[in-house]
């Protein structure tokens, strides 16, 4: 049985959204082709370098001579727009992974918005968390340990007791900093750092559940201290 979460011993887990639970990556895709259209740019240019950067930091790049904050009017409006009519998929195993984990043992940590996020889970049937961190929620955001020791935090959990699940090198690198456990999945290869990779979601599945109701770390050290 998978400890309740507020008790000794609980163990956590923290999901990113968009590549980890929620297949987006072609509209991603689109968004950012419509929007590299629109400044005439090189739309598989612009991609290669919003997959590594955050938003600013791709104009930075990509657009140098443009109001940022333009740019990311522009962006999110596409955002909005391909929430609102876009088709959106959950990854197989999400589903069941989600639902079988206790309320408050789980949360959510993405670089999107609470508002879109909470529209697609809507759409594509998954619960939402009690605990959702997103963009506007911290000042620093992936590859930032920010994001993710705010999860934790607002869960009453230790970092040693929580484990992240993420397919971005961001991502990982944002649990690896915060000194959580890190699993890749949706990946071919794994990404540097993380501790174990998954193929996909649904072949985690299993050990995400098995080490959500195992006893934490940081109480099997103080057993053994005990004794």
């Amino acid at each position: 049985m998978i400890s309740e979460p507020g008790r000794p011993g609980a163990r956590y887990v923290l999901f990113d959204v968009d590549g980890t639970l929620i297949d987006a990556v072609d509209n991603q895709r689109l968004i950012w082709r419509t929007w590299a259209e629109r400044y005439g740019l090189d739309p598989d240019e612009v991609y290669r370098v919003a997959l590594q950067t955050r938003p600013m930091e791709t104009f930075a790049q990509v657009a140098p001579d443009q109001d940022p904050r333009q740019c990311l009017t522009a962006l999110h409006e596409l955002e909005d727009e391909d929430v609102r009519t876009g088709t959106y998929t959950a990854f197989d195993g999400a589903s069941k992974l989600l639902n079988t984990l206790p309320p408050g043992a789980w949360a959510l940590v993405t670089s999107n918005y609470e508002h879109r996020v909470r529209e697609r889970f809507a759409r594509t049937g998954l619960p939402v968390p009690e605990v959702l961190v997103d963009a506007a929620a911290v000042a620093e955001g992936k590859p930032s340990p920010v994001p993710y020791l705010q999860a934790a935090a607002r869960l009453g959990a230790r970092p040693e007791d929580c484990l992240v699940v993420e397919d971005a090198p961001s991502g990982v690198q944002s649990g690896l900093r915060a000194g959580m456990t890190v699993w890749g999945v949706n990946t071919p290869a794994a990404v540097d750092g993380v501790h174990r990779h998954f193929g996909t979601l649904r072949e985690a599945v299993r050990d995400i559940l098995a080490f959500a109701s195992g006893p934490s770390p940081h109480r099997l050290e103080e057993s053994s201290s005990a004794e």
